[in-house]
């Protein structure tokens, strides 16, 4: 049976209570390979496929990650959904350490990275006004809810480059312009999720106060560490319950959102970009 339901994070993941892993699949794509083998399994009487985004043993920098391999891969395994869980830091007062956060926006800070599929004789302008799946979303906020983690759905993930984190002059720009938690990787993983009319939510698991806070220098190294456990405690927990209380249809138009995307006249595609994209767009052509 194939995962029509994918997650995206840590390692800490793999050894999460009832997950019961089955293969390890390796996955070939247009894009080279993905981070990591895609582990697939069930969980809570589900199929689902775990992908660690940096690699098992956390290899891979924010700006070296094979995006495109990462949500193909997904794709070319049967994924429909995606919930992306990411380490970030809170640029409110609100949103305090091992706090979830489930944004509805984001906001590109990153520069030149590979964010879409299409190229190549090939172009499609996807609608991206709202790119977070409201029904995942939904029932993300409703698993944190369940299983006691404090959440809040809504707000803005602001993506920047890294790998070093904010000055301080950055962070309070960012804040005055009214985001409120800061990652380095989801940006990308939505746009292709979309474009991949692949279902997608950000869990956002606040580690710290980013370096605006004035007691951010007071931060050590073995709070965040503990927060990081902590934290994928929560996610493990709340993965679990959402996967169990995932509705078996889409009712969002993420599952058609290149229906109206595809602007290259279908006899000027070339036909090395059409098999390349056969997967994504071959019931459009």
């Amino acid at each position: 049976m194939q995962p029509t339901i994918g997650i995206i994070g840590g390692s800490g993941l793999y050894s999460m209570p009832g997950f019961e892993a089955s293969q390890e699949i390796a996955v070939d794509t247009p894009w080279g390979p993905p981070s990591d083998r895609y582990v697939v399994g069930r969980l809570a009487g589900r199929q689902v496929a775990f992908l660690a985004r940096h690699g098992r043993g956390h290899r891979i920098m924010p700006s070296d990650l094979n995006f495109r391999a990462n949500i193909y891969g997904m794709k070319a395994l049967g994924v429909e959904r995606i919930l992306s869980l990411s380490a970030v830091g809170s640029l409110k007062e609100e949103h305090r350490p091992l706090d979830f956060v489930i944004p509805e926006q984001f906001f590109d800070r990153t520069r030149g990275r590979a964010s879409t599929f299409f190229g190549e004789g090939l172009v499609a302008h996807i609608s991206f006004a709202h790119p977070v799946c409201p029904q995942l979303a939904d029932v993300v906020y409703d698993a944190c809810q369940a299983v006691g983690v404090r959440a809040k759905k809504g707000g803005t993930y602001l993506c920047m480059e890294g790998p070093a984190f904010s000055t301080v002059a950055e962070s309070n720009v960012y804040r005055s312009w009214g985001m409120d938690v800061i990652g380095m990787t989801n940006l990308q993983e939505a746009k292709l999720a979309r474009e991949a009319e692949i279902c997608y939510v950000t869990v956002a698991m606040v580690t710290d106060y980013d370096c605006w806070h004035p007691e951010h220098d007071a931060v050590t190294v073995e709070q965040i560490i503990s927060h990081l456990h902590q934290n994928a405690d929560h996610a493990a927990k709340v993965v679990a319950h959402a996967v169990a209380n995932m509705p078996s249809e889409r009712h969002c138009g993420c599952g058609s959102a290149l229906k109206n995307a595809i602007i290259t006249d279908r006899k000027a595609i070339p036909e090395a970009t059409r098999e390349k994209l056969k997967l994504l767009v071959g019931k459009y052509l």
